[in-house]
């Protein structure tokens, strides 16, 4: 191929595009992630590319970018499902809760592991737990982009508590993550502004920012009449979101937050606020804003994942000590996750206890680690690419036993036969 010209990447493109829609298909009824065959895909891309000796790329911008664009899709794509309605206000608590203490308890277990196992001195002796506490964030984060479109078959209650648990877990695992950013003293002075109080003050400057940005956005964009105006919704809030992480803000929680108050306009727009929404235009936007959020989330995630795929390299894997801790930390997050659920929700965890995969937020998160200010030669990538395979795999497992286990079920109770009699009326004596 001529890559001097636009049109082989055009034609690239458009066949991992087709590809991926194939792939949404064959997981629909294999239960195998679309995600893994993506990334599958993209090994498979990255074999063709040396196999003709093309020259390698430098991905890594395209992986950011790409990356963080599709967090942004894929939570508001979530908060959009999600209904505030009374009935749900235990599920999302419980959701809460558990992404809550499951984050801190996987981050604190695999921290000590990871401290114990690897030098994190370096010029930071004073505060090598805090940089294994950073490093091992990552890894303690549920992947949204992964378990979202991969539970759409389970069942409702199910379902949902995947959809509420893994956004819950990114966002507070990107807000723990820059916390412990901001806790790094670097010769002396301290980074971003961090300690407890700034963290406090951040999350709160945060919620009000991202309330009141939600209710103008509607009230701005109920007024337009133009009929392009979804894409400059989004980029409005592209924008914001931007914007709000260059002053270190928990900018997520401001797309969740809008997702929210779009999704629940009724609830928001009670009161005095009710002369402010014009419905029938409200219910435009949200339907409008659906459908493109998820079309634009497909085709990020499909891309972000197939230049992981391109930019895997296998060979960092292949070290006992890698495998060892890696082994290590796979059992801890399945034992606190197993111990987490049998305590809140009972006996029937399966396949919930196997869906905990790793992926798009730790990959964004490790490359967000400053080579020249956190940078630990002894931590390994192949950690990280040993749990996201692993995990992915374990959950993939999980959903074909439980997809097969639903099927025997179906059918067992469709082999029973269903007698009928006729009725008659009683006799009076």
């Amino acid at each position: 191929m001529d890559f001097s010209t636009p049109y082989p990447f055009i034609i690239i493109a458009s066949v991992v595009l087709i590809v991926s829609f194939l792939f949404g298909e064959i997981s629909k009824r294999t239960s195998v992630p679309s995600v893994l065959l993506l990334i599958v895909l993209g090994v498979g891309l990255k074999l063709g590319m040396d196999s003709m000796g093309m020259a390698s790329f430098d991905f890594l911008p395209t992986l950011k970018l790409l990356g963080t664009v599709g967090l942004i899709m894929i939570v508001l794509e979530a908060a959009l499902e999600l209904k505030l309605e009374r009935s749900k206000l235990v599920p999302i608590l419980l959701a809460l809760g558990i992404a809550l203490v499951g984050l801190l308890l996987s981050t604190w277990v695999t921290a000590e592991i990871l401290h114990y196992f690897i030098d994190f001195e370096g010029g930071y002796c004073e505060q090598s737990k805090l940089m294994a506490w950073i490093y091992a964030t990552p890894i303690s984060i549920l992947s949204s982009a992964i378990i979202i479109p991969s539970v759409v078959d389970l069942r409702n209650d199910k379902k949902e508590f995947h959809i509420y648990e893994s956004t819950f877990s990114d966002i507070l695992g990107i807000m723990l993550f820059y916390f412990l950013i901001g806790m790094v003293h670097i010769d002396g002075a301290e980074s971003h502004g961090g300690g407890v109080s700034g963290f406090i003050f951040t999350t709160i400057l945060t919620l009000v920012i991202a309330i009141v940005s939600s209710y103008l956005i509607v009230f701005i964009f109920q007024k337009i009449t133009s009929s392009t105006k979804l894409f400059l919704l989004i980029a409005v809030l592209l924008l914001i979101y931007s914007v709000a992480k260059q002053q270190h803000l928990s900018s997520l929680l401001i797309i969740l937050v809008f997702g929210l108050v779009i999704a629940n306009m009724e609830l928001f727009f009670a009161g005095p606020f009710k002369k402010w929404l014009d419905k029938k235009k409200a219910h435009e936007i949200y339907h409008g804003l659906h459908v493109i959020t998820m079309e634009t989330a497909f085709v990020v995630r499909t891309f972000f994942f197939v230049i992981f795929g391109v930019t895997i390299v296998f060979s960092t894997i292949a070290s006992w000590s890698v495998i060892g801790i890696s082994l290590v930390c796979l059992a801890v997050i399945y034992i606190i996750r197993y111990i987490l659920l049998r305590a809140t929700i009972g006996s029937d965890i399966v396949p919930q206890l196997y869906i905990a995969p790793r992926g798009l937020i730790t990959i964004l998160l490790y490359y967000d680690i400053s080579q020249e200010v956190m940078y630990v030669s002894g931590f390994s990538s192949g950690i990280l690419l040993f749990i996201i395979i692993g995990t992915s795999l374990i959950m993939t497992g999980s959903l074909i036993f439980n997809k097969k286990r639903a099927n025997k079920a179906i059918k067992r109770v469709q082999s029973i036969g269903v007698a009928e009699t006729k009725w008659k009326v009683p006799e009076v004596k």
